[in-house]
């Protein structure tokens, strides 16, 4: 202690006086040096720097040889001196000193106090660099172990393992070395690194008590014990680790000791760590995310086990695929089939787990057939049939497959289907009558009567049709009421009484409709009133129209067996109800009145234009008046009433009305008057069979007028032959027996012929028609068109209505010219002389407009086609379609839905899926997404034989789910089409919006 203080003391006397005055003791350098190196050697560095560097400045410009040595030694201590206390200048110092090589006896040393101050800074490339040109034999036995471990801990820290490794190795062998243990722990852990568990577990287990390695070495152990197999060891250190209070790697301790139990089937205690390491990280592997949501799967914490699973969703691997496996189980225990249906899909198309790939494909098929995703389950299910036969959910797969073929509205395919199977089970056998009926009402909707007959008479000799036999039975009535077989439509609505059931419009009060009818068509009156009878015997606005039509027609039964009371009480009742069909009861009641008081008849005619301004009898009103008038031989009364019905654009009673116009006037000898109203008949009708009466009559008046010339020159006008020569009519009529007896190929060449010979002769236009007639039925559309054309459009010929027909349809069925279509409709509405052709042209207008998609100008033919009484159910549909599409584009979406409902309560194929299609867009519109969403699955569930509106109807559902944020659902729809469409457009959409919404989740 003396001592120590002695040199404080003297030290202290050097600082405050080394700008004074000069001590000759302290002058003396070799005395001053060697008390800076005591304090140099005691490492009091901050004692020993003010004495080296007054020394060091002394020493500068000294050259005096005797000092020489103590001049370079002085020096090499201030600059490690400077080191130790990181003066600014000290590294640049000590490289100038190594470079100079003045002092190559200390060179090596001082490298070595400057790779150790870089070492301290934590510069440990630059400190490497150094130790390399360290040399031991300058270094006391401490420093030459302390240079090894600061340049092993360097080559360590740089991750130059290679290097690092036989430093430490050589220190951790001398238990006497201060860094004994720490080397024990790096080498532990290069070797740990090298998979040399057995040596890295000795080193750790050296120093894992050591308070610097307690908090990390628990969490080594813990691995190696794992990579060993030996859990138990390894689920100790890590608990041990994570209740350390200072636990390093305490979260991946609690990802360990959480997957250990997870691996041990331990969930309930896995969960908690693995609870804790999630909440604690920012990020988190898939492998981690799926324990712990298998975690929540075991314990039955539902929502948050799907809550994981779904986050698993675009992994392909076998991670991936389990994952949406047990989502869709999860999905199903909390009843979410819909979702999980789309886990399963997932599931099924990964191949990772083969075993669970077929659970999953067969899980998908069931759910889209519970979930009426019919084209999707019937597409799923045979491909499971097909892939997996000998399944052992097979025997379910086939009786779900059978519930498909029941239940679908694609019975063409569902037919094809059943008569490829070899051997259809007895389940089979009992579906087939089903779609037998369902393929049979489809061609009923569609007018093609004989085959729908066909397949109705099929299920009728099945032994497995009796449970739809009674449906057979009543179509088949209605069937022969459309083709007027009467005693037939009796037979089968009979048969139906026999076992009465009820499936839409096959009913009993339909049924009896039927008899009654078929008996008024027969004219059995009174078994018409009968069956007409057990339908209703009240009236209201509130009964159907097969009531209303019903107690109507038992007036008109009445009416015709002349019991004219009862048959004015029913008229009296429907206008007292203020039924539709007012105007025809006052106008029956008219007809009544006439029997014994025409004035009375004509009286009540009158009123019936004010009464009912819309009627479409007030034209037969006006008939019916002036035919009274007329047989009074009143003929100037009835005029204004006929002409009346002149004025009309368009009118089927205008041929009778210029008829009875042309009679009046010749009885009233207004024989100029008389010729222009026939005149116009049997130009502007020349097919009518009024306009043949009308040219006898003309050809009288101009007899007596002695001006036949005038009436040949009318004749021309209208089209009729006057003179022909005996080989042109021979040339036509020998085409025309060819044609008669069926010979079309050889009436084709002899029509050809004749139009050759005779290109102006009397039979060019029923030539070139009846030979498109004979190229219509051999198909060829192109040269069928030709003839047919130049029939429509030469005016005033018979045969000008029936090619205005034939032409419009061949351009809407075979050509797909739809705006020709439009045309010739057009001009068969304005020509039609017969009620059928002008129902005929509204049908093909209402169908062409919307094939052009021209709602706009579709609407109003729409509506006029329901306006026409006993339009058929195909007419109500397509004009309701295409009235709801025209409304639609006008924006009134609440009215089209009103239409488009009409529609699909009616129609069941395309057109049904379309309306369906765009009621949902219709709820969209109005963002009403509950409704639309609904609506688009109706689409799936209900038309299953319309791949393009179910299609699009996946999509409509993706657009809802990406409005809703649910990418998962959104994903699984546009996959969905993307997979399976075959309409490229659609598929191709599919795709883009299955990119877009990847990239926005």
């Amino acid at each position: 202690m003396k001592r120590i203080y002695i040199l404080i003391t003297a030290v202290l006397f050097f600082v405050c006086n080394t700008f004074s005055q000069e001590n000759h003791a302290l002058n003396d350098p070799s005395k001053e040096y060697s008390i800076a190196k005591e304090f140099f050697e005691n490492k009091e560095y901050a004692l020993a720097y003010p004495l080296l560097n007054e020394l060091d400045h002394r020493f500068q410009n000294n050259h005096v040889e005797k000092e020489i040595l103590i001049k370079h030694e002085v020096n090499y201590y201030f600059i490690v001196t400077s080191l130790f206390l990181k003066k600014d200048f000290a590294s640049e110092e000590a490289k100038n000193f190594i470079n100079d090589k003045t002092n190559l006896q200390r060179a090596g040393a001082m490298a070595y106090y400057l790779g150790h101050y870089y070492f301290i800074n934590e510069k440990y490339s630059e400190a490497l660099t150094y130790f390399a040109s360290a040399g031991y034999n300058d270094l006391e036995n401490d420093e030459i172990s302390e240079l090894k471990f600061e340049q092993a801990y360097s080559y360590f820290f740089i991750k130059d393992y290679e290097k690092a490794k036989p430093l430490f190795n050589e220190i951790h062998q001398l238990p006497s070395s201060k860094y004994y243990l720490p080397a024990k722990y790096y080498y532990g852990f290069i070797v740990y690194r090298e998979k040399d568990y057995e040596t890295a577990l000795k080193s750790f287990k050296l120093v894992e008590d050591l308070p610097e390695y307690k908090g990390i070495v628990p969490y080594y152990i813990a691995e190696i014990y794992y990579s060993q197999n030996n859990k138990t060891a390894a689920l100790e250190y890590a608990e041990k680790g994570i209740s350390s209070p200072n636990a390093f790697y305490k979260k991946d301790l609690q990802l360990l000791s959480g997957q250990i139990y997870f691996e041990n089937k331990d969930y309930a205690k896995a969960l908690p760590f693995l609870e804790s390491y999630v909440n604690n990280t920012s990020k988190i592997t898939k492998e981690v995310l799926y324990e712990i949501s298998y975690c929540y799967y075991a314990s039955n914490n539902i929502n948050k086990a799907i809550e994981g699973f779904k986050q698993l969703n675009g992994n392909n691997d076998s991670l991936g695929q389990n994952s949406m496996y047990l989502l869709g189980d999860l999905y199903i225990q909390s009843g979410d089939k819909a979702n999980a249906r789309n886990s399963f899909q997932f599931s099924a198309n990964n191949s990772s787990n083969k075993i669970q790939q077929e659970i999953a494909q067969f899980n998908f098929a069931k759910l889209s057939f519970e979930l009426k995703y019919t084209d999707v389950a019937l597409r799923e299910i045979r491909k499971f049939i097909a892939t997996y036969p000998n399944s052992k959910y097979i025997t379910e797969a086939q009786e779900i497959l059978v519930n498909l073929l029941a239940n679908t509205n694609n019975f063409t395919e569902a037919l094809s289907t059943y008569t490829s199977l070899e051997h259809p089970s007895s389940q089979l056998k009992k579906v087939y009558p089903k779609l037998l009926f369902g393929k049979a009402t489809e061609y009923l909707n569609q007018q093609k009567t004989l085959e729908a007959d066909s397949m109705f008479r099929m299920i009728l000799s099945d032994a497995n049709g009796k449970e739809v036999a009674p449906f057979a039975n009543f179509w088949l009535g209605e069937i022969a009421f459309r083709n007027q077989h009467y005693d037939e439509s009796i037979k089968y609505v009979n048969a139906y009484f026999k076992n009465p059931e009820t499936q839409g419009e096959a009913n009993v009060e339909t049924a009896n409709y039927l008899l009654g009818y078929s008996y008024f068509k027969k004219e059995n009156y009174k078994a018409a009133i009968n069956y007409f009878r057990q339908i209703i015997n009240r009236i209201s606005l509130a009964s159907n129209f097969i009531e209303q039509d019903a107690f109507l027609r038992t007036g008109d039964s009445y009416f015709m067996t002349k019991d004219y009371s009862n048959a004015k009480n029913i008229y009296d009742n429907v206008i007292a109800a203020g039924l539709a069909t007012s105007d025809y009861a006052l106008y029956q009641n008219a007809l009544i009145g006439g029997i014994n008081n025409p004035n009375q008849k004509i009286s009540v005619l009158s009123t019936l234009e004010s009464k009912y301004p819309s009627s479409d009898l007030i034209n037969d009103a006006n008939l019916e008046i002036a035919n009274s008038y007329m047989a009074e031989e009143k003929f100037k009364e009835a005029i204004p009433y006929l002409e009346k019905i002149t004025r009309l654009t368009s009118n089927q009673l205008k041929p009778k009305a210029y008829l009875k116009l042309g009679l009046s006037y010749y009885n009233l000898n207004s024989n100029t008057e008389a010729l222009t109203n026939y005149q116009k008949l049997v130009i502007d009708y020349p097919q009518s069979a009024e306009s043949d009466l009308a040219l006898e009559n003309m050809k009288s008046i101009y007899v007596e007028k002695g001006k036949p010339e005038e009436y040949i020159s009318i004749l021309k006008k209208a089209g009729k032959v006057i003179s022909i020569t005996e080989a042109d009519s021979l040339t036509f009529n020998a085409a025309l027996l060819k044609f008669n007896t069926g010979d079309c190929n050889n009436a084709i060449a002899a029509f050809s012929g004749y139009l050759e010979q005779y290109a102006t002769g009397a039979f060019v236009i029923p030539a070139n028609y009846y030979r498109s007639e004979c190229y219509f039925k051999n198909k060829d559309w192109k040269n069928a068109i030709t003839g047919y054309e130049l029939a429509a459009n030469s005016a005033g010929n018979k045969l000008s209505e029936k090619a205005l027909l034939q032409t419009a349809r061949l351009y809407y069925l075979e050509l797909e010219d739809y705006n020709k279509a439009k045309e010739y409709f057009n001009k068969l509405k304005l020509a039609s002389s017969t009620p059928e052709n002008q129902l005929e042209a509204l049908r093909g207008l209402v169908r062409s407009y919307n094939k052009t998609k021209d709602f706009n100008e579709a609407g109003k033919f729409a509506r006029e086609l329901l306006s026409k009484k006993n339009i058929s159910t195909d007419d109500r549909a397509i004009a309701n379609l295409v009235l709801g599409k025209s409304l639609q584009l006008l924006k009134q979406y609440d009215d089209a839905i009103i239409a488009f409902k009409l529609v699909t309560a009616i129609d069941k194929s395309a057109w049904g899926s379309e309306a369906h299609y765009e009621m949902a867009n219709c709820y969209l519109a109005l963002n009403n997404l509950i409704m639309a969403e609904k609506t688009a699955r109706d689409v799936i569930r209900i038309n299953g034989s319309s791949e393009n509106w179910i299609t699009r109807s996946y999509i409509l559902l993706g657009d809802i789910y990406t409005m809703q944020k649910d990418y998962f659902n959104a994903k699984a729809m546009y996959q969905s089409v993307a997979d399976n469409a075959t309409i490229k457009e659609i598929k191709e959409e599919a795709k883009q919006k299955l990119d877009k919404v990847t990239e926005t989740e």
